[in-house]
């Protein structure tokens, strides 16, 4: 065999073995671990995925006052077990007319002289207040040390990240978790002023959270309206309950017995 041929028939050899390593140890850095297309670097607030268990926001059954941070998913069997032991306490009964209710009957919206609530008299209103509790990465107004201007949510009934800013407030909405207006009807008619202002602005009751699926909530129960990550809400269910049991008030039976189905297995 001529030289020439040795020389050619080394280089192919070469060039096979070199596309075989390279296939071998180069990853597709647009795809991810199931093949699926990789984030292309787009607005965080329509990224997927749950996000409520980050490490900021807590689980409801570790928060029974409300004030640490957001809503984190119940997934273990026993905090499940935990959560529906809590559920079956919950007092049930029909709802009432909606006659006479108006927001004002619960004070003017955001007061900071609630009585009887964490952050009550702090020098800033109520709706700042639990921003600043789920909310990272916050920053105030010029010359402000209440009024936030933007922060990042990880708003837990979507599980989608939000950057908020204030320019465009009504991306995040403040949820009453049990609504003013089906409060009025299960039985705070009948409540004193003060009562009523006191579950309009308590934390436990209050998530900021993704503005049209609060929208879409409006004064629903549980029967009716759950967020629409599935991830988080038994961690819903739970929280409704921790107010219902805080202020005596009771839910509908369907209600709760789509409170218990959130928790079941």
């Amino acid at each position: 065999m001529d030289t020439s041929t040795t020389r050619t028939r080394a280089l192919v050899l070469a060039a096979v073995i070199a596309a075989a390593i390279g296939v071998a140890g180069c990853k597709d850095t647009t795809t991810g671990a199931a093949g699926g297309t990789g984030a292309s670097g787009g607005d965080k607030a329509t990224s997927g995925g749950p996000v409520a268990g980050d490490g900021h926001a807590v689980s409801p059954l570790d928060n029974p006052d409300g004030t640490k941070p957001g809503l984190a998913p119940i997934t273990s069997a026993a905090d499940k077990a935990r959560a529906r032991a809590l559920i079956s306490r919950v007092a049930t009964k029909g709802r009432g007319p909606k006659t006479g209710y108006t927001r004002a009957q619960f004070g003017y919206a955001w007061m900071d002289s609630a009585p009887g609530v964490p952050y009550a008299h702090n020098g800033c209103d109520t709706r700042n207040d639990v921003i600043k509790r789920d909310g990272t990465e916050v920053r105030y107004r010029s010359g402000s040390t209440c009024v936030i201007s933007s922060m990042v949510l990880a708003d837990p009934y979507t599980g989608r990240t939000i950057d908020w800013t204030k320019t465009h407030a009504s991306a995040v909405q403040i949820d009453h978790v049990m609504p003013l207006s089906y409060d009025w009807q299960m039985g705070a008619a009948r409540w004193t002023k003060d009562k009523r202002e006191q579950i309009a602005n308590d934390p436990l009751n209050l998530l900021p959270v993704d503005g049209p699926s609060n929208s879409a909530k409006g004064d629903s129960g549980p029967a009716s309206w759950l967020p629409p990550s599935a991830v988080i809400r038994c961690s819903y269910a739970v929280r409704v309950a921790q107010v219902s049991l805080k202020y005596a008030l009771p839910v509908t039976a369907p209600d709760k017995q789509a409170m218990l189905s959130q928790c079941a297995g």
